[in-house]
């Protein structure tokens, strides 16, 4: 009996390693794909020009799937080594845990981010989430995150997510920062304006 709990275990177990694994596999090159298509777009062309580049990486993905597909069809056997691919990249992945709460690491200086965002914002009075975020993953952080997962970090960090923002290279209004809400609270700015010299 004993046996048997321990084998069920041990299943159950490699079943949500597996599950666990293949959705971060799943999310992480999704989210690159979604990135490189994004890459695509010219900042110095607007109007349909400038959704050329996105337009036509994104036919390249449909050609190669396709492509995939038929050689797949062709060569059913295939089909076993890309599953083998699949397990093993989720079994490594799923193998990280996820850190316990005495064990996370300590949030982001808020400095740091504010300075991070207006990196990103450049000349610009507003940047959008998806800009700070292939900018964040251009440099090794936030893989596997979304537009989401990074508005409610900042949002944890006190600066405010706008819900229509405009910024330069894109038509419509979506969710950014303004650098107007970057700036010190005027509380902070008195504060500092008013503490005593320490100067002789």
């Amino acid at each position: 009996m004993k046996r048997r709990i321990a084998l069920w275990a041990a299943r159950t177990t490699a079943a949500d390693r597996l599950a666990r694994g293949s959705a971060l596999v799943w999310r992480r090159r999704s989210d690159a794909l979604t990135a490189w298509v994004r890459a695509g777009r010219r900042s110095d062309l607007t109007g349909w020009r400038a959704a050329l580049g996105p337009l036509l990486r994104l036919l390249l993905l449909g050609v190669l799937a396709y492509t995939l597909w038929a050689i797949v069809r062709a060569l059913p056997w295939l089909m076993w080594l890309l599953a083998g691919w699949w397990i093993r990249a989720a079994w490594k992945a799923g193998k990280t845990a996820a850190p316990t709460p005495e064990e996370a690491p300590a949030g982001p200086d808020v400095d740091a981010v504010r300075a991070l965002l207006l990196e990103a914002m450049g000349d610009a009075d507003a940047v959008h989430l998806s800009t700070v975020l292939a900018h964040l993953q251009e440099r090794g952080h936030g893989e596997g995150w979304k537009v989401g997962d990074l508005r409610a970090r900042l949002e944890a960090l006190g600066i405010p997510v706008q819900p229509k923002v405009k910024a330069p290279g894109s038509k419509s209004p979506t969710r950014g920062v303004r650098r107007a809400d970057l700036a010190p609270s005027p509380t902070v700015a008195e504060e500092a304006s008013t503490a005593p010299s320490t100067a002789a």
